[in-house]
C-alpha cells in the first residue's frame, strides 16, 4: 500500500500506559506502558496484520484504535467521518478559544526550539558523546512530537489562519463556530425530521425542515466571512506551511464516550474466544439483533430485522433456521460465525480481528478465514488482523506490523517482509515457521530469556536483552521508527542487509 492509497485511520505516537495501583506520597506512579509511542497509517480496504510474542500490546493496541481503552497520549485520525457530520465538543473548544489554544502550543514550540539549539551544540567526537547525542535526540523527538500534535488539532481545523494575530485569531473563530452550530442544527433537524417520516407524520417533518434554507444561507455567510480573512492570511510567507495541514479527519482521542458511541457501528471488533464472546442466554437472532437496535437501524419490534438478521446469518455461513438456537448448540467455528455476523451487520467500515481464529482447529480456520476475505470484497471492509500464527498472517494480510514490548519494530508489506527481514526480532521470527523439506538448511534463531517486564522496560533499544547483534548504542539509545525503502520501516541500529552509517 503506498499513500496514493485512501488513508481511513492515521495514528501518530499512540501510547497506552496503565496504572499499576495507587499513587503514593512521595513515589512516582507505576504504569504498564503496553503501547508505547506507536505510528503508522492504516489505508481504506487493507488487511494489516500485526504479530509479536504474547503481552507486547497487539490486543491492546486494536481495542485502543477503537478507543475501547481511552489513550494515554497521541493522535488516532478516523478519515470515514468528517468533522462536520458530528457535534464534537473538542472542535467546538478549539474554536472558542482558539488565541488561548495557539498561545499554549507556541510556548511549548518554543521549548522544542530551545532543546534544537542544545542538542546542535553537543559534542559527538568519543563514542560516549555519540550516545549521549542520540539519546538527547530520542527526548527531542519525543518532545517534537507533542508539540507537533497539539498544534495539528488546531491547523487541521483552521488551515494557514493559524498565523493570524490574537485579535483576528479570535474574530475567525466566532466565524467558525457560528457556521459549526448552525450546521449542528440542521442535522439536528434533519433527524428529528427523519424521526417523523419513520412515523408516519409527513406534515410535521416537512413543517420542521422549513427552518432549514435559514440556517443554510447563515452558514454560507459564514463562510464568505471565513474566505475573506483567509483571502487577507494568504500575503503571509507562513500560510501554505499551516494550510497543507487542514484536515477534516475526527480524533477520536478527543472524542468523549457519547461521542464514541456514535462511532461504534464503523469500527467494530471480532473476539478472539468465540466460547466466552457470546451471552449463553441470548439466541443468535437476539445476539446480532442487539446491535441493530443499540444503532437504530432497526426497533424493537420491527417485523423486517428478523429477515435481515437471516439474509447476514447466511452470509456468514450460517443456516437462516439457525436464528432461534442458542450459543451451546454451536461448534467453536459456528460460534465464531456468529461473532462475525454481529460485528458485520451494522455495516462497519472497519473490524479489529482479534485473534478471531486462534481457538479453532486448521480445517476451521482456513474457512473463517477465506470468509473474512470473501466478506472484505463484498462490503469493502478494512481490517486489523491480530494473530501469532505467521502462516494465517502471510495469507490475509497486505501489510504486515512487527510488534515487541509496546512498540513497532518493522513494518512493510507481506511479500517484501517475508523475503527480505531487516529487524533481529522479526528474522528469529520468520525462522522459527515449520517447514516440511528435510533439506532445508535455514537456521532456527533461539531467542533466550523472556520478554522484558513492560513495567521497567530496558533503556534504548527494548529488544537488546534478547537480540544476538546487540552493541553499546543499543543499550543506551532507542531507535527510531524509519522508513529504509519505499513503505518498509524499520526500528533497529544494525538493520540486517542494511550498510551502516559511519
Amino acid at each position: 500500500m503506498s499513500d496514493e492509497n485512501k488513508v481511513l485511520l492515521r495514528v501518530s505516537n499512540l501510547k497506552q500506559y496503565f496504572p499499576i495501583g495507587k499513587k503514593k506520597m512521595g513515589k512516582p506512579q507505576s504504569f504498564v506502558k503496553a503501547n508505547d509511542g506507536i505510528s503508522l497509517n492504516i489505508y481504506e480496504g487493507e488487511t494489516f496484520g500485526l504479530v509479536g510474542e504474547s503481552g507486547c500490546g497487539k490486543s491492546t493496541f486494536g481495542r485502543t484504535l477503537l478507543q475501547l481503552y481511552r489513550q494515554t497520549g497521541g493522535r488516532t485520525v478516523y478519515y470515514g467521518r468528517t468533522v462536520e457530520d458530528f457535534d464534537l465538543k473538542y472542535v467546538e473548544e478549539i474554536f472558542r478559544n482558539l488565541p488561548d489554544k495557539k498561545k499554549k502550543c507556541e510556548e511549548l514550540l518554543d521549548k522544542v526550539k530551545k532543546l534544537e539549539v542544545d542538542y546542535a551544540k553537543m559534542p559527538e567526537g568519543s563514542e560516549e558523546e555519540k550516545i549521549a547525542k542520540k539519546a538527547a535526540g530520542q527526548h527531542l523527538a519525543e518532545m517534537e512530537s507533542e508539540a507537533d500534535n497539539d498544534l495539528l488539532d488546531i491547523t487541521a481545523l483552521i488551515g494557514g489562519l493559524y498565523t493570524l494575530d490574537e485579535t483576528a485569531l479570535a474574530e475567525a473563530g466566532r466565524h467558525y463556530l457560528a457556521e459549526y452550530l448552525a450546521m449542528k442544527e440542521i442535522r439536528n433537524i434533519n433527524a428529528q425530521a427523519d424521526e417523523f417520516e419513520k412515523n408516519g407524520k409527513s406534515a410535521k417533518a416537512g413543517e420542521v425542515k422549513k427552518k432549514i434554507p435559514e440556517l443554510q444561507k447563515k452558514v454560507q455567510a459564514e463562510l464568505a466571512e471565513i474566505d475573506k480573512i483567509r483571502d487577507n492570511c494568504k500575503k503571509d510567507e507562513e500560510f501554505e506551511k499551516y494550510e497543507v495541514q487542514k484536515d477534516d479527519g475526527i480524533n477520536l482521542a478527543n472524542l468523549t464516550d457519547a461521542e464514541m458511541r456514535y462511532l461504534r457501528r464503523d469500527l467494530q471488533l471480532i473476539f478472539q474466544d468465540p466460547y466466552s464472546s457470546l451471552n449463553p442466554r441470548m439466541t443468535v437472532g437476539q445476539i446480532i439483533g442487539e446491535g441493530l437496535m443499540a444503532h437504530n437501524i432497526f426497533k424493537k419490534g420491527d417485523p423486517k430485522m428478523q429477515d435481515y438478521i437471516m439474509e447476514i446469518m447466511e452470509k456468514c455461513g450460517l443456516a437462516s433456521y439457525f436464528i432461534h438456537r442458542y450459543p451451546h448448540q454451536f461448534s467453536g467455528g459456528q460460534r465464531q460465525r456468529i461473532g462475525i455476523a454481529r460485528s458485520l451487520a451494522v455495516h462497519p467500515k472497519f473490524v479489529v480481528c482479534d485473534e478471531a481464529v486462534s481457538a479453532l482447529d486448521v480445517s476451521i480456520q482456513s474457512q473463517i478465514i477465506n470468509l473474512l476475505l470473501d466478506l472484505k470484497e463484498q462490503n469493502n471492509l478494512t481490517y486489523l488482523f491480530i494473530s501469532h500464527d505467521l502462516s494465517v498472517i502471510k495469507y490475509i494480510s497486505d501489510r504486515i506490523g512487527v510488534m515487541y514490548l509496546g512498540n513497532m519494530m518493522e513494518l512493510s508489506d507481506t511479500e517484501h517482509l517475508f523475503a527480505h527481514p531487516y529487524h533481529p526480532y522479526t528474522e528469529a521470527l520468520l525462522s522459527a515457521i515449520p517447514t516440511t523439506d528435510v533439506d532445508s538448511k535455514k537456521e532456527t534463531i533461539i531467542l533466550e530469556g523472556d520478554i522484558p517486564s513492560p513495567i521497567n522496560p530496558p533503556k534504548g533499544c527494548k529488544f537488546h536483552t534478547r537480540c544476538r547483534y546487540c552493541t553499546e548504542i543499543c543499550k543506551n539509545v532507542t531507535p527510531q521508527f524509519e522508513e529504509v525503502e519505499p513503505g518498509h520501516f524499520v526500528a533497529c541500529h544494525h538493520k540486517l542487509g542494511v550498510p551502516e552509517e559511519k
